[in-house]
């Protein structure tokens, strides 16, 4: 499972020119899922991504984590971060999870965040989104649950 991982001060996303999932401070997540993911890789990821300490204390320093600052959650599909580019010019996405699976996994890692009491919003699986965001910092963090990076 992958993760994009933006600190917002606001983020949205739109589908048919309806804004769909809405939020203000906090992390905007865009989610890959891979074909080997388990229910594990979930786990991972959510507590990860909750528990990170990427927010200023009052000194300024990265301490405090999206629990810590009562922040938002906005959680959005994204297959293409399983596109790989290493031959050729156009992405392969074979270590993408089938649909079928993608959304089980999806669907299961916005209810594990849902537990944590926080707002979390979403996009729509599958369809074309038009997501927008103010990035805070900008703080952009990149995440595998496999920790292949």
């Amino acid at each position: 499972m992958r993760a994009v991982v933006q600190r917002v001060l606001e983020a949205s996303v739109e589908v048919d020119n309806q804004i769909i999932g809405k939020i203000n401070k906090g992390l905007l997540v865009l989610l890959g899922v891979g074909k080997e993911d388990t229910e594990k890789d979930i786990e991972y990821l959510v507590d990860k991504i909750i528990n990170l300490r990427i927010f200023d204390d009052k000194e300024g320093k990265m301490n405090l984590s999206l629990l810590d600052v009562k922040g938002e959650l906005l959680i959005v599909s994204q297959f293409t971060l399983y596109g790989d580019c290493r031959r050729g010019r156009r992405p392969s996405y074979s270590d993408s999870a089938p649909p079928d699976k993608a959304k089980v996994f999806y669907s299961k890692f916005i209810e594990k965040a849902k537990k944590y009491g926080i707002n979390v919003s979403t996009g729509s699986f599958g369809a074309y989104m038009k997501v927008s965001l103010i990035n805070d910092g900008p703080v952009t963090l990149l995440l595998d649950s496999k920790k292949v990076f």
